[in-house]
């Protein structure tokens, strides 16, 4: 992995708006990473992919993110839920062809006091054909912390986060699609 000063820096140039501290703290780990752990760990990640399709983006983010993990720990940080976020409410849209996919989920960060610091977004471009991620994740800070909140904010950032089903709606709609 490519060198980054630790969260404490971040968060220390950045006292007044920690959650912003921390998003330009993943933020700039992302920009440094992403492409390295996909190139690092390919064959690992295909094969993932080959056995269990699009768990393997799972698989991806875990790796990319281990690093930020630790410094959470180290810093008496909570995600809640596990960052990058709760599958099950995230939301998916993209193309009719499944090549040029979007999943933003997110994570309340709290601080070693248990006090709410704001909500990471992670935006995971991503390909339904084959495992392939077509540009890097991206990092969005929300001052909201709540999930109706949450989903409030992003609905005005993007009309297709807005239009779009959390996972388990839209999988129970695929379930019914497949009765009838």
């Amino acid at each position: 992995m490519n060198s980054l000063k630790p969260l404490q820096a971040f968060l220390e140039a950045q006292q007044d708006n920690p959650i912003e501290a921390i998003v330009s703290y993943i933020s700039e780990h992302i920009e440094q990473n992403w492409e390295k752990v996909l190139t690092d760990n390919r064959e690992k990640l295909l094969r993932a992919y080959n056995e269990g399709g699009d768990m393997a983006y799972g698989t991806y983010l875990n790796l990319l993110f281990l690093p930020v993990h630790r410094q959470f720990k180290e810093m008496g940080i909570r995600p809640a839920p596990k960052f990058p976020g709760d599958f099950d409410i995230s939301r998916e849209w993209g193309s009719e062809e499944g090549t040029d996919q979007q999943r933003w989920m997110w994570s309340t960060v709290f601080s070693p006091e248990e006090e709410p610091l704001g909500t990471i977004v992670t935006i995971v471009y991503h390909d339904h054909t084959q495992f392939r991620v077509p540009r890097q994740p991206r990092i969005l800070a929300v001052h909201e912390t709540g999930k109706e909140d949450v989903v409030a904010v992003l609905s005005l950032k993007s009309p297709d986060f807005r239009e779009a089903l959390e996972f388990t709606a839209e999988y129970e709609q695929y379930l019914r699609s497949l009765q009838e």
